[in-house]
């Protein structure tokens, strides 16, 4: 078996970006799960610009159940975004956004690991992020 897991653009404009993600573990879980690849043509501006390591993520949406998330920035060594559980919004808005720290080797992309999870947990997950390229 696997975990059932789902993702979806919501809103994929010039400069927005906004994608939602599920999953309903049976325990298997995720572990470093490339999310949202920032060097994918199916994100890119209608100029074709690839956001890379220029994707900031302004507001994170989310519910966990039964473990956490660890979201983090793709990279030689990936670096932690944010550790989600429960149910919240972080929201970073106000001063434009999470960068992305560009370390050795980032590609921008986010990856998302499960901990804890048994048969039963889930996650619901929006990102909004802003591609900031011209």
């Amino acid at each position: 078996m696997a975990d059932t897991v789902t993702s979806q653009i919501i809103v994929n404009g010039n400069r927005n970006l906004v994608m939602k993600f599920t999953n309903e573990s049976d325990g298997t879980g995720e572990s470093g799960v490339k999310k949202v690849d920032a060097a994918s043509s199916t994100i890119a501006t209608s100029l074709g610009t690839l956001p890379g390591i220029h994707l900031t993520i302004a507001r994170i949406t989310f519910d966990v159940q039964g473990g956490s998330l660890r979201m983090q920035w793709d990279a030689s060594t990936a670096t932690d975004i944010d550790i989600l559980e429960y149910t919240g919004v972080q929201d970073y808005t106000f001063f434009g956004g999470l960068t992305n720290p560009a370390a050795a080797g980032a590609t921008g992309s986010i990856l998302f690991t499960t901990v804890g999870f048994a048969a039963g947990s889930s996650y619901t997950v929006v990102l909004e992020m802003l591609k900031n390229v011209q």
